[in-house]
C-alpha cells in the first residue's frame, strides 16, 4: 500500500486555526493552565537528560495543541509538527498546579517513535508492531461510555522531512484501565495524495457503546471518513459544502498574514431529535457558511455515496463576514455551539434553537495576549468550557518568545459565558 505525504500547504490547513475571545458584562475566560515551554515528568532526570542530547527531545518544538477532559484527567495532544517532540499524546491533573509538567499517556513507551522504521514506502512499516503507540495527534474525544478516542495521522516531523510510520488510524483506549481497546487502519482507498486527519468526533450513548461512530473530516481532500464501532469499519462521503470557500481564505492572526484552503474541519454532534437522529453541524474552516446533515445519513454508507444523499445536506446559514472558524462543539445543557473566531480574536456561540445568521450570533471573550491563537475546545460534562491557545502562527511562520507564557489553558462556566449575547436565549 502507498502511503502518500501531505504537501506542505496540506499540512498547514491542519493548523486547526482557533480565535481569541471578546468582553460580554464582563465575564471573561479564567487562565487555569500556562507555560512559556512545554516540560514532561519525565522517569528520570537522567532520561531527561539522554533525550535531550539525543535530540529526541527539543524543547521548543513541543507546541500544545488539541484538549479534553476526562474526570480528573485533561488530556492535552503535542503533534509532531517538528522533530524533537517528546510524547505527542499527553495530561495533566485537573487539580495540579498552574504550569504542570505532562505525562504522557499512556506511558512513556507507547509515545516513542518506532526504531526500526526503515522509509515510508517500507512495506514491512505499513504497520505498528505495538498498536498502542501514539505517532502524532492533534485532536482526541472522551466519549460517554469512557474511552479515548485518538486519531493518529502516523505522521511526524510534519513540517520537515515528514515521515509516514504507519496509515493514519483511529486508536482507542479504555480510561478506566489506560488499555488499548482497538486500533483501527485507515483502508488505502480511503487516502487521497492531500488527505490530512486532525480531528475526529464521536457520536455515542451511554448504554449503546457498541453502536458508536466517529467522524474524521477530511480536510486535505474535503471528504469525510465515517468509523462504525460496531463494524469495525470505515467509509469516505464526498459532498460540495465539504470543500472551502475561495473567498474566505485569507487570514490576519497576531500580525501574520497567510492564506490557507482548508476545507470541512470542524464538526459537532447536536440534540437527539424525536425520530432517534442526531444533527451534524460542520463546517470548512475557510468558510463563514454552517452547514448541517443528520446523523442517518452519515451512517448509510450506500445512501450516503450515492447522489440521492446530495439534497440531505443544508445550509444552516452564514456567521457573517471574517467568522472563519476552526472548532466547534455543541453544549448540551444550553443547546449552544462554542466555536472558534480566528480573524476576530474571539469564540462565538450560536443557539441551536434560532435562525442562524450574523445577528444571532455572539462573541462570548476576547483577549489578544491570553488568547493568541486558541487552538481547540471543548465542554465537559459539568457545563465547564475549555479552550487552548498556542501562539500557532508564530511557531510556524515566525517564532515564539520563551520568555513570555505562550500556551494557555482557559476555563468558563457556559451559562455564565452566554450572559449578555444572542445565544442567551
Amino acid at each position: 500500500m502507498k502511503i502518500s505525504i501531505p504537501s506542505l500547504a496540506c499540512v498547514l490547513l491542519a493548523l486547526g486555526t482557533v480565535s481569541f475571545l471578546a468582553v460580554v458584562d464582563g465575564i471573561k475566560l479564567k487562565e487555569k493552565f500556562k507555560w512559556r515551554e512545554v516540560s514532561f515528568a519525565w522517569p528520570s532526570e537522567e532520561a531527561k537528560e539522554e533525550a535531550l542530547r539525543s535530540e529526541k527531545y527539543i524543547v521548543h518544538n513541543n507546541l500544545p495543541l488539541g484538549l479534553e477532559r476526562w474526570r480528573d484527567k485533561l488530556f492535552i495532544t503535542v503533534p509532531r509538527w517538528k522533530t524533537g517532540v517528546a510524547a505527542s499524546l499527553t495530561y495533566v491533573n485537573v487539580s495540579d498546579e498552574m504550569s504542570p509538567k505532562l505525562q504522557p499517556y499512556p506511558s512513556w513507551e507507547e509515545n516513542q517513535l518506532p526504531t526500526d522504521h526503515n522509509s515510508p514506502a517500507d512495506e514491512g512499516s505499513k504497520y505498528l508492531k505495538n498498536n498502542a503507540t501514539i505517532i502524532s495527534t492533534f485532536r482526541v474525544r472522551a466519549d460517554e461510555c469512557d474511552r479515548l478516542w485518538v486519531m493518529d495521522t502516523g505522521l511526524a516531523d510534519i513540517l520537515g522531512d515528514a515521515v509516514q510510520y504507519a496509515p493514519p488510524s483511529l486508536v482507542l483506549f479504555d480510561l478506566y484501565t489506560d488499555k488499548l481497546i482497538r486500533r483501527h487502519y485507515f483502508n488505502s482507498s480511503l487516502l487521497k495524495e492531500d488527505s490530512f486527519f486532525a480531528n475526529v468526533i464521536v457520536d455515542a450513548e451511554r448504554g449503546d457503546c457498541d453502536n458508536a461512530f466517529a467522524y474524521i473530516p477530511d480536510l486535505g481532500s474535503y471528504a469525510v471518513i465515517v468509523y462504525s464501532f460496531g463494524e469495525d469499519r470505515s467509509w469516505r462521503i464526498k459532498h460540495n459544502f465539504f470543500h472551502f470557500d475561495p473567498l474566505a481564505g485569507d487570514y490576519n492572526i497576531g500580525g501574520v498574514n497567510f492564506q490557507w484552503t482548508d476545507g470541512v474541519f470542524g464538526m459537532a454532534v447536536g440534540k437527539r431529535q424525536n425520530d432517534g437522529t442526531r444533527p451534524v453541524y460542520f463546517h470548512a474552516f475557510s468558510s463563514t457558511k454552517e452547514f448541517m446533515v443528520s446523523n442517518a445519513v452519515l451512517k448509510n454508507e450506500s445512501y450516503a455515496q450515492s447522489p440521492q444523499a446530495y439534497y440531505d445536506y443544508k445550509l444552516l446559514g452564514d456567521r457573517g463576514p471574517n467568522s472563519q472558524s476552526s472548532a466547534e462543539f455543541y453544549d448540551s445543557q444550553t443547546g449552544v455551539i462554542f466555536y472558534t473566531q480566528v480573524n476576530k480574536d474571539g469564540i462565538g456561540c450560536w443557539n441551536t434553537a434560532m435562525a442562524l445568521n450574523a445577528d444571532t450570533q455572539g462573541l462570548v471573550d476576547s483577549d489578544s495576549d491570553a488568547l493568541v491563537f486558541p487552538n481547540d475546545l471543548k465542554v465537559d460534562t459539568e457545563g465547564t468550557l475549555w479552550v487552548l491557545s498556542d501562539r500557532l502562527p508564530m511557531f510556524i511562520f515566525t517564532s515564539l518568545d520563551e520568555q513570555q507564557y505562550n500556551y494557555r489553558i482557559l476555563v468558563g462556566e457556559t451559562q455564565e459565558m452566554i450572559k449578555g449575547t444572542p445565544c442567551d436565549n
